[in-house]
């Protein structure tokens, strides 16, 4: 699997400097599994770091739990693979053939599939959000195929990773693999494509901003 969308290369600096919120470096580790493009950069990126640091002072307490936090995620990349990781992407049917959710979301949402407990959000759209730690959102999603979400902007950074089914935007034709790392000047509305329906993870970091009066009376109740 060869992905299209990858993420921004200041993503994969935070990354590599351990400043993103544990929800975002879940996401960002989820596409880099899969991604030997993004993980190329993650060790460009730890090179230049590791040239930096070693020319300043010791790191603050927070920076250092950052650190820690990266070190976690890699090793979750660097591990044998256990379960055919990539067949937890696009199976070409609606019954997952891998029971295997991607690793660094197993602190958040466990390792299987078929024990996810959905809620409902909107017809045909149902969601899961992870406990918070950071304060960070992070959520997975399963909306049915050739759904309109609202149109919405962003007020902060989000960060959605394709597992499984597509969609379409302004931005392009997002498919599993893929990452849509989407920073506070974007609007879009993503269509889900035809076929199976679209399971992603999103972490973010704001409140989504919705121009419909409908989607903005029906924010509080959903949390987003």
């Amino acid at each position: 699997m060869s992905p299209r969308h990858h993420l921004d290369e200041a993503t994969v600096l935070s990354f590599a400097a351990g400043a993103l919120s544990p929800e975002m470096a879940a996401v960002a580790a989820t596409h880099m599994e899969i991604c030997e493009l993004c993980r190329d950069h993650l060790s460009d990126a730890e090179r230049v770091g590791g040239a930096l640091l070693g020319q300043q002072q010791p790191v603050a307490a927070d920076t250092a739990r950052g650190a820690r936090l990266r070190e976690a995620m890699l090793d979750l990349l660097d591990e044998e693979i256990e379960a055919c990781p990539v067949e937890a992407y696009g199976p070409s049917t609606d019954a997952l053939t891998a029971d295997c959710l991607p690793r660094p979301l197993h602190p958040y949402f466990g390792r299987s599939w078929r024990a996810l407990r959905w809620r409902w959000m909107a017809p045909g759209v149902h969601m899961i959000r992870a406990a918070r730690g950071s304060g960070d959102t992070l959520i997975l999603l399963k909306i049915a195929p050739g759904k309109s979400m609202p149109m919405h902007s962003h007020q902060g950074t989000e960060l959605t990773q394709i597992l499984q089914g597509a969609y379409n935007d302004a931005l392009g034709h997002y498919a599993p693999g893929d990452v849509a790392d989407l920073g506070n000047e974007i609007e879009h509305q993503p269509i889900t494509a035809p076929g199976v329906p679209c399971v992603c993870v999103a972490a973010l970091d704001a409140p989504l901003r919705f121009p419909g009066w409908l989607a903005r009376k029906l924010q509080p109740l959903v949390g987003l």
